[in-house]
């Protein structure tokens, strides 16, 4: 796989609480937008973390083509 799986055409809007997260840069993962794991079966791709300084609504990518990852630049706009 050269390119992450696209797990959804449109972000992921989600509401979060201050602190880490691990962003499913591979597109596998069944607790999408976050890694699970699953990454680990191609070895090519490795989780994105970031962190929430402030409570709030967040767009992750869920095409995986972002060039702002963890965040939707709208990309899948043009897939």
């Amino acid at each position: 796989m050269s390119k992450p799986h696209c797990a959804q055409a449109t972000p992921y809007a989600v509401e979060l609480e201050v602190g880490d997260y691990w962003w499913c840069a591979c597109g596998l993962s069944k607790r999408q937008p976050f890694c699970d794991g699953s990454h680990k079966e191609s070895m090519e791709f490795s989780p994105k973390k970031f962190t929430v300084a402030e409570k709030g609504k967040v767009f992750l990518c869920g095409c995986k083509q972002t060039k702002n990852p963890p965040f939707c630049d709208g990309t899948h706009k043009t897939l």
